[in-house]
């Protein structure tokens, strides 16, 4: 229950704030200041300031209650206090309610004083810096607090309040151009039957005066809502503008959240909303306030101004829809964090799995060519004004016939764990047991490597995908290989391991498939840095390690801090090496870049012994096993592929991780020649990472 009355505050406060901001917007503009539903407006403001007082004094109280988890302290105002000195959002609180208050000051004095166009604008900046200070406790506080962060929630909320929040004064407006006149002027003589002639005469041109004065205001008041019209649509196209890029943060890549989630379900509401409320502006834009502003036939501006009337009102029903649900939607968990446990949908769509094959850009491409050509005939039929039946009906059968050559070439099937987030983090654990699962339960049919080649794969009449040197996994989602361990694929040979592989086992393979092709993809890295150019698909594994001189940590604790020279070593084959790192330890330190040396091997004590006495830098003694395990599969260079048999592991890797935490170069003695050999070249590398700043956001723990 306190939820509910939660968000109706919220909505409350945040109706009357737009309302605010719109209405003294649209009096700023309208030109005209001794019209009475200017009066009519003005009364309005202090208690629109007051609904805004109220509502956000019952937003602390709620959220107070939420926060606490104890209903009883929403009316306790010395938790109130604590929330407030205490929490950021109490600070943000603060802020708002001295805002509303300069708000409320001004608009009572906007009651008693001459008007003026700046005094309207003053009014509704103080109101709109309410809103600003308001979109600071959305989804805008997750990111980091600057100005590109907060600008697109203040702009949206702002330019919608302009819009939604002007939409009374337009009605005040056309409620005042469609009351009839009143035709009695007054009668100074009473009733008595003896009135003269001349009484008579005077009285019908004061008739006449009192209808072309009306008529004068009529038109007045028309060019103030032509000019807020006219405004209108620049503004709704700057909502809408600004509403892509908060959707595209909000949603990042997690389209599917958008038809299976609480977030995706009510952003399509309201959209839809949105979608109707544009059709009914067009309209009131294009005939109906035309028709209001028409001197020759003051029966069609009669007419006309009541269907404005009538829709204008039905708009602000939907608006104010809009405002509720957009009140629930930044109080609900985003797309991109929304957990999709079971899609509910056997298909999906999929560029990344199907673009490639001409048959689908051929049908892709065409469904686009007709798109286009619905929006050319929909426009051509508004400029040669076709009837209503050709102008409407032949760009929605090019719509339909656009959407069924297109759509269905981009869809694949799709199943209930299709978008289901990985709970087994991407670690060198999980993909060192996933390598041992793979080798017990899998190498037979799809092969040592995974492409394909295992002694069982000619049995079959269809042959195990390439799961290495294809993009398989790039193509479809983890939850689908889930969901394919767990169930198999009928008439493929693949079995169903749900029996076999406890749920946490069959996420432990889904890792390492992705670490087998992650390394393969790093076979196109070199010892060089490319500059400015981390790849969203060259996240390392993380790891957990203790070292022998007593540290320990993971790898994911530099993120944000240090590079990370992570070198794989067998002994003593490494031993040169080593002792030139050990001369540039210091220098590396100096260049923000801590070292970790991991054995390929397990040494004995007496190698451990010799390790520990000429290495002053950090030696892995725990996790080692796994961490060469998973970082094996980043060996493969473009001049040894290394595709044959189970693999080779080279004598000596060494990797360079950004302190954003993406793997950015690599060398093998073996394959890539002298290399990061020479210290200088080593060096630059580093030198290149720290002069970068931050280009991608880190990468993800779980793999999607």
């Amino acid at each position: 229950m306190i939820e509910v009355i939660a968000t109706l505050l919220r909505w409350l406060q945040l109706a009357s704030n737009m309302i605010l901001v719109g209405g003294c917007v649209f009096l700023a503009i309208a030109g005209t200041f001794h019209s009475p539903w200017v009066t009519r407006l003005e009364r309005l403001l202090p208690w629109l300031c007051l609904i805004l007082l109220i509502g956000l004094l019952g937003i602390l109280a709620t959220t107070t209650a939420q926060a606490t988890g104890i209903s009883e302290n929403a009316w306790r105002p010395q938790v109130w206090l604590a929330l407030l000195q205490n929490t950021r959002m109490g600070q943000i609180w603060i802020g708002r309610v001295i805002c509303a208050l300069i708000v409320t000051a001004i608009a009572l004095y906007l009651r008693y004083s001459e008007r003026a166009r700046w005094k309207y604008v003053l009014c509704a900046t103080a109101a709109a810096l309410t809103l600003t200070v308001g979109s600071l406790a959305s989804h805008s506080a997750a990111e980091e607090l600057s100005v590109v962060s907060i600008l697109p929630y203040a702009l949206h909320i702002i330019l919608a309040s302009v819009w939604f929040g002007a939409l009374p004064a337009f009605l005040v407006v056309c409620y005042a151009c469609t009351e009839p006149a009143s035709s009695n002027p007054g009668n100074p003589t009473g009733s008595q039957p003896s009135m003269r002639a001349g009484i008579q005469t005077e009285a019908i041109q004061r008739i006449h005066a009192l209808f072309q004065s009306r008529e004068e205001a009529v038109m007045a008041d028309a060019q103030a809502l032509k000019r807020f019209s006219a405004m209108a649509l620049p503004v709704m196209l700057a909502v809408i503008a600004t509403g892509v890029i908060i959707t595209d943060r909000m949603v990042d890549t997690s389209y599917g959240a958008l038809v299976a989630t609480s977030y995706g379900w009510l952003l399509d509401a309201k959209i839809a909303l949105l979608v109707i409320v544009l059709i009914i502006a067009a309209r009131a834009r294009s005939t109906w306030l035309p028709l209001l502003s028409q001197r020759a036939d003051s029966n069609l501006a009669q007419a006309g101004g009541q269907r404005l009337r009538k829709w204008v009102s039905f708009e602000f029903v939907l608006a104010l829809g809009i405002v509720l649900l957009a009140t629930i939607v930044a109080n609900t968990v985003p797309a991109k964090h929304a957990l999709i446990q079971t899609w509910p949908y056997s298909f999906r769509f999929s560029i990344a799995a199907t673009w490639g094959d001409q048959a689908v850009m051929m049908r892709v491409w065409s469904g686009v060519a007709l798109l286009l050509l619905s929006g050319v005939i929909f426009t051509l039929g508004n400029l040669k004004k076709w009837d209503k039946k050709r102008r409407f009906g032949i760009p929605a059968l090019l719509l339909a016939l656009a959407a069924g050559v297109g759509l269905p070439p981009l869809a694949i099937d799709a199943y209930p764990e299709t978008y289901r987030k990985t709970p087994v983090p991407f670690d060198t654990i999980s993909i060192a047991n996933g390598s041992a699962l793979f080798a017990e339960n899998c190498v037979a049919c799809h092969g040592s490597q995974g492409k394909g080649d295992g002694v069982m794969a000619k049995s079959f009449a269809k042959p195990p995908v390439d799961m290495l040197t294809e993009p398989h996994t790039a193509k479809h989602t983890a939850g689908d290989f889930f969901h394919w361990l767990t169930f198999g694929i009928p008439d493929t040979g693949m079995p169903v391991f749900a029996d076999k592989l406890s749920e946490e086992d069959r996420w432990d393979v889904v890792n390492y498939l992705h670490a087998m092709s992650r390394g393969y993809q790093a076979r196109l890295m070199s010892p060089s840095v490319k500059p400015e150019q981390p790849q969203p698909s060259m996240g390392p594994p993380n790891f957990s390690y203790v070292a022998h001189d007593g540290s320990s940590g993971t790898l994911k604790d530099f993120r944000g801090q240090k590079n990370v020279l992570l070198v794989l070593f067998s002994w003593p084959q490494s031993r040169e090496r080593m002792e030139q790192l050990q001369q540039l330890h210091t220098e590396l330190g100096r260049a923000n870049t801590v070292l970790l040396a991991v054995p390929e091997d397990d040494p004995d004590a007496q190698e451990l012994a010799q390790i520990k006495a000429e290495v002053p830098f950090p030696v892995v003694t725990e996790g080692a096993h796994e961490i060469v395990k998973s970082y094996a599969l980043f060996r493969r260079t473009l001049s040894k592929p290394d595709l044959l048999g189970p693999g080779t592991l080279p004598e000596h890797m060494e990797f360079l991780v950004d302190r954003f935490g993406y793997l950015r170069a690599r060398w093998i003695a073996d394959a890539d020649g002298p290399g990061w050999s020479n210290p200088q070249s080593l060096m630059q590398q580093v030198a290149q990472l720290n002069r970068e700043k931050e280009i991608l956001p880190p990468p993800g723990d779980h793999v999607h």
